[in-house]
């Protein structure tokens, strides 16, 4: 892969997870939901989801809200490191989110989950 399309795939990789970041902390589930592949998957601590929809119906309820702290590119694959507030507590957290066409088609956020248990 050249240079630029390297650079492009990255800044669009970039502009899709950032916009779904945008979107969770808007409550603009729409625009969260468009950066999902219909059969993403996403792995986390506390549990595990399959399917856009399900995620996002479960973000309605839940409202956390993301504070950016760094973002590492590598291709299609997007890493944050964030402060996730999750009302009562605020975690730090890392999340990678693997793209394909576009598109978020998996994510895995790891964080330490003693403060909420």
């Amino acid at each position: 892969m050249d240079t630029s399309n390297k650079l492009l795939t990255e800044h669009n990789a970039k502009v899709v997870v950032l916009d779904f970041i945008n979107g969770l902390n808007t409550e603009n589930f729409d625009l969260a939901r468009r950066q999902l592949h219909d059969d993403m998957t996403f792995k986390g601590v506390m549990g595990e989801r399959n399917g856009a929809d399900i995620y996002i119906e479960d973000m309605k309820k839940m409202k956390f809200k993301y504070d950016v702290k760094k973002v590492f590119l590598d291709f299609e694959d997007v890493c944050l490191w964030y402060d996730i507030n999750m009302g009562k507590n605020t975690i730090f957290a890392c999340g990678w989110y693997h793209l394909e066409d576009e598109k978020i088609k998996s994510f895995q956020v790891i964080f330490d989950p003693r403060p909420i248990l």
